[in-house]
C-alpha cells in the first residue's frame, strides 16, 4: 500500500490541532499538513460548545487558580500563568480576524463578565483577600469587588432573586470576560486551512497504529470508520491532540517520554435552561468554590453561553465516573490503557484518591432534584422543571510518576515531545482550549525551532506581539496588547450582544 507523504500529521480536529496547523502554516506556508479526525465533523468532542464551559479562562473568576498558601496569603502563580496564556490566544485570534482568516468575532467569542460569588464569613474573607492581592497587579487592575447586595443584584440578578436578606455575601467582576465557542472557532480555523495549498482534512479516519521508521519518519495506519477502508500516511512529524484518546495514541507510539503516564477519566453533566424569561435575567459567568473533595474541573458556575447566536444558561458541571476516554469512546478505554510502566502510578493515585472516586460516583448517581438543589445555592428560585440535563465532554486527568516513583494526579495540560522532536502529544484538561496557543507554541519551540528564527520570529511577532516577552513584568506592553484585542474582538462592548435576539442585557 502506497503511503501518502506529508510534513505534518495532526491527529484530532479540535482546538489544539487547528491552532497548531494555523501557526505552522503562518510560519511556513510550504508545509504539507494532513489532519485526521475519527468523527464525521470537526471539533465534535472535547472542543465542541456544550462539551466544555466556554470560559475564556483568564483566572478572573476561577477561585481554584488562587489557593491559599500555608502562610495565609494568596498564591497568584497559576493565575498569572493562565491569564498571560489566554492573552496569547486573544492576540492570535485578533490577528486572524484582522487578516480575514477568522470570521466576525461575534461568531466565536462574546463578552460575558467573569464574576466570583461566595457566601459565609470565611469565604467572603478569602474572596476579599484574593481581590486585594490580584488588584495590586496590572493584569487584574480592572477587577471590581463588592459586598453590597444591591450592586451584586445589578451584576447578577438571578443570584440574588429569592436570597435570604442579611446573608454575608461577596462578589468580584471583570466586565470584559469572555464566552468562547471553541467548536465554532476550531471549525473556522480548519475552514481557513482548507483554503490553503498543502492542507488536507480526512474525516471518519481513525488512527489504528503508529510506527517510527529507520529514517525517523512515522508510518501511520488509518482506518475509515464508514467503509473500513485502510490507508497509510507517512509523516515527518506527528502531533496528537485527540482529547482523552491522546493517551492511547501516545502509548501506541512507543516513545520513551510517554512511558509511565496513565489517565483518570472524569465525565461531566450540565443543567441547561433555555427559557427566555430566565436566560435574559443573567449575563455573566459566575464561579463559586468547589465542594470538598471535588476535582478542580468541577468548580460550580452559572454561565451565560452564546452558541450559534442563541443565548442560554448552563449550571454545573456535575462530575461523574466513567472508564471512557472520550464522550464517544469505549468503556474499555481505561483498562486497556494499563501497562506495566504505569500500573504503579495508577494504583498509587487510586489509593490516595478514594474520596475523589466516591465523590464522582455519588455525583453521577444524583437525582434531577438533587442537582437543582445544588443550583439553588446560586439561583435560589430555580425550579426543577425549568432545567434539563445535558452530557458534557469527557476529560482525562494526567497521572504520572512522582519523585518517589509512585504516582500523582495532575489537573492541567502537559505537552510531551519525543527526544528526536518528531512526535508530540498533549495530555490533560482544564484550562485546555483557552491556553491552546501557548501549548502549541511550546510544541513549535521544541519541535520546529528553526521556524521561529529570523524571518520566522518576525512573522510570529506579527501574530503575537508579546511573543517571548513577559506580560507579568511589562505593564506598558500589556496595556497595548489588551487594548487591541478588546477592540478587535469586540470584548467589553455591546456590539455582539445586540446581534443576539434573546440577549437584552448590558455589560455595563
Amino acid at each position: 500500500m502506497t503511503a501518502k507523504k506529508v510534513d505534518v500529521l495532526l491527529v484530532g480536529a479540535g482546538a489544539m490541532s487547528s491552532t497548531l496547523g494555523t501557526l505552522l502554516k503562518q510560519l511556513d506556508p510550504s508545509l504539507t499538513i494532513a489532519m485526521v479526525e475519527r468523527l464525521d465533523q470537526v471539533a465534535q468532542e472535547s472542543t465542541d460548545a456544550l462539551n466544555n464551559a466556554g470560559t475564556g479562562h483568564a483566572a478572573y473568576c476561577e477561585l481554584n487558580y488562587t489557593p491559599l498558601k500555608g502562610d495565609g496569603n494568596i498564591d497568584t502563580t497559576k493565575a498569572f500563568t493562565i491569564n498571560t496564556a489566554f492573552e496569547l490566544s486573544l492576540q492570535l485570534w485578533s490577528f486572524l480576524v484582522e487578516e480575514g482568516a477568522l470570521p466576525n468575532p461575534c461568531r466565536f467569542i462574546n463578552t460575558a463578565p467573569h464574576s466570583s460569588f461566595v457566601w459565609g464569613e470565611e469565604n467572603v474573607a478569602f474572596l476579599r483577600k484574593r481581590y486585594e492581592t490580584l488588584k495590586q497587579h496590572h493584569l487584574f487592575t480592572d477587577m471590581e469587588y463588592t459586598e453590597d447586595p444591591e450592586l451584586i443584584k445589578q451584576w447578577m440578578p438571578l443570584i440574588m432573586q429569592g436570597r435570604a436578606a442579611g446573608e454575608k455575601i461577596a462578589a468580584t467582576r471583570v466586565a470584559y470576560g469572555s464566552d468562547v465557542n471553541f467548536g465554532e472557532l476550531s471549525r473556522s480555523l480548519v475552514k481557513n486551512l482548507q483554503q490553503q495549498d498543502g492542507f488536507e482534512l480526512l474525516l471518519n479516519s481513525k488512527v489504528k497504529n503508529l510506527t517510527q521508521l529507520q529514517d525517523k519518519t512515522w508510518q501511520v495506519a488509518i482506518k475509515n470508520t464508514k467503509n473500513s477502508q485502510a490507508s497509510v500516511i507517512n509523516a515527518r512529524f506527528v502531533f496528537v491532540g485527540a482529547g482523552g484518546a491522546a493517551l492511547t495514541l501516545l502509548q501506541k507510539s512507543g516513545i520513551a517520554e510517554g512511558k509511565g503516564y496513565a489517565g483518570f477519566p472524569v465525565s461531566g453533566q450540565w443543567l441547561i435552561c433555555n427559557k427566555p424569561e430566565i436566560v435574559d435575567r443573567h449575563y455573566a459567568k459566575v464561579y463559586g468554590k468547589a465542594p470538598l473533595g471535588a476535582p478542580p474541573m468541577s468548580v460550580p458556575h452559572l454561565d451565560t453561553r452564546i452558541i450559534d447566536g442563541k443565548k442560554t444558561l448552563l449550571f454545573g458541571p456535575y462530575a461523574g465516573f466513567t472508564t471512557k476516554f472520550l464522550k464517544t469512546g469505549c468503556v474499555t478505554d481505561l483498562p486497556f490503557s494499563i501497562r506495566p510502566n504505569n500500573l504503579m502510578p495508577l494504583m498509587a493515585v487510586g489509593m490516595k484518591n478514594m474520596d475523589l472516586t466516591r465523590y464522582l460516583i455519588g455525583e453521577s448517581m444524583q437525582s434531577h432534584s438533587a442537582r437543582v438543589d445544588s443550583l439553588r445555592k446560586y439561583f435560589p428560585d430555580a425550579k426543577d422543571e425549568d432545567w434539563d440535563l445535558s452530557i458534557a465532554g469527557q476529560r482525562v486527568q494526567i497521572i504520572k510518576k512522582d519523585a518517589q516513583g509512585k504516582g500523582k494526579l495532575e489537573f492541567g495540560t502537559e505537552v510531551i515531545v519525543s527526544a528526536d522532536k518528531s512526535f508530540s502529544a498533549l495530555l490533560g484538561a482544564s484550562p485546555g482550549a483557552s491556553t491552546a496557543v501557548q501549548a502549541m507554541l511550546e510544541v513549535i519551540e521544541r519541535s520546529f525551532p528553526k521556524l521561529i528564527q529570523g524571518e520566522g520570529k518576525e512573522r510570529m511577532l506579527r501574530m503575537i506581539p508579546s511573543y517571548k516577552q513577559s506580560l507579568v513584568d511589562n505593564p506598558t506592553l500589556l496595556k497595548e496588547v489588551r487594548e487591541r484585542t478588546l477592540r478587535v474582538l469586540l470584548l467589553g462592548s455591546d456590539v455582539c450582544i445586540a446581534e443576539h435576539p434573546t440577549s437584552n442585557a448590558s455589560t455595563s
